[in-house]
């Protein structure tokens, strides 16, 4: 990884951890599938943009309804658990 690409991250990660009042070191607990059969889905202002078959890294359980998860850009939103499937 570049130097540049590693700022890059590192910018983006500090950028999430500010929009989402999360605190301490970004750790992936797990990784999920977004149902295939489920509906694309656009991302909105806190909401990740969901892709039939996408594995997405979960980063917090939130509750019961959502999982704070990041993509394979490094996008981080939060995801419906009812559209959500374990690998």
């Amino acid at each position: 990884m570049t130097f540049k690409a590693c700022k890059k991250e590192e910018k983006m990660d500090r950028e999430f951890q500010k929009k989402f009042k999360f605190e301490g070191s970004i750790k992936v607990l797990t990784q999920m599938m977004v149902d295939p059969a489920a509906t694309e889905k656009r991302g909105g202002e806190k909401n990740l943009p969901l892709r039939r078959g996408e594995i997405l890294d979960v980063i917090q359980f939130t509750n019961q309804e959502q999982i704070l998860c990041r993509n394979s850009q490094r996008r981080y939103g939060y995801v419906p658990r009812a559209v959500m499937l374990p690998l």
